[in-house]
């Protein structure tokens, strides 16, 4: 079994006090092996942000414990080098500095780890990893949202950290690039052994990853890994109003299936057909008389 790279113990968050308080996460506890691509998913407001700020060392807990490779965060002695050798970041919004190139980008998180020399090197090294290999010198105005994104993957990657911690990146995206961004970061889970974790609260998203922790209220409610992504769609479907009113749960109403939904139920369909049709040329291969 893979060594633990992640452990909560009744992580708890709150803000506020009194009446006002909110909490953002109540008792949490997650386990992550190292080598894991997993997805944290939930409505907005359920606390899968605020866990990834506690797994990357933004922010502190009001109860309970984040270990990340094997350190207790709450008595780490320099956070800034921890979080930046064992943790790379990836947002929504890719953040990066307008007025340095794509290259210098790169290079920053490595400022006071690496010689000048040797920092341009990895970077050059990086961005052709992640697809970028001509395009070192171009600011970021100059480059497409999903290339912007690839140079936030490879300046997580600068100082070669244990964890990339990814929050909705591909939220500002089309499909298509969104769809690039999520193929490379299985790759880079898949070549390198990164172990990733992504926020989301798209499905699409989710399913590109071996493992989904759904949130709500604060709580971890559900956690199941990929293996069959049909078996997956049904799931999704009766986590649906449409899915719940099925199994009698909730009264079906008029507007009971959102964009979102219908997509799920139409790739349901549609793999369903596929299968039945394959079945019925696999049954009449084996029906067919054999010409000698």
């Amino acid at each position: 079994m893979a060594d633990e790279l992640i452990r909560t113990i009744n992580l708890t968050k709150i803000y506020g006090a009194g009446e006002a308080a909110v909490r953002a996460l109540d008792g949490v506890n997650l386990t992550v092996a190292a080598g894991e691509f997993l997805a944290v998913m939930g409505p907005s407001g359920c606390g899968k942000s605020t866990l990834l700020n506690m797994l990357g060392a933004l922010d502190q807990p009001t109860a309970g414990e984040v270990w990340v490779a094997g350190e207790n965060l709450a008595r780490l002695k320099n956070v800034d080098a921890f979080r930046a050798k064992t943790v790379g970041f990836v947002f929504q919004l890719h953040n990066l500095l307008p007025t340095l190139s794509a290259q210098e980008n790169v290079e920053v998180p490595m400022q006071g780890q690496l010689s000048a020399g040797k920092r341009r090197a990895r970077a050059k090294m990086l961005l052709e990893m992640v697809g970028l290999g001509g395009r070192g010198g171009a600011l970021p105005g100059q480059l497409s949202g999903g290339q912007r994104q690839r140079v936030a993957v490879a300046r997580a990657l600068a100082n070669g950290p244990a964890l990339i911690l990814a929050d909705e990146p591909t939220g500002s995206l089309d499909t298509q690039s969104g769809e690039e961004v999520l193929a490379l970061l299985a790759d880079l889970n898949r070549t390198q052994g990164t172990t990733i974790v992504v926020v989301t609260h798209d499905r699409r998203v989710a399913q590109a990853t071996q493992r989904i922790v759904r949130m709500s209220d604060g709580r971890i409610v559900s956690d199941h890994r990929l293996d069959d992504p049909l078996a997956e769609d049904l799931r999704s479907l009766a986590d649906s109003r449409l899915g719940q009113a099925i199994l009698g749960r909730n009264e079906m109403q008029e507007d009971y299936l959102d964009a979102e939904e219908r997509a799920a139920l139409r790739r349901l369909l549609e793999k369903a057909v596929a299968e039945q049709s394959e079945t019925a040329k696999r049954t009449e291969l084996k029906a067919s008389p054999v010409n000698d």
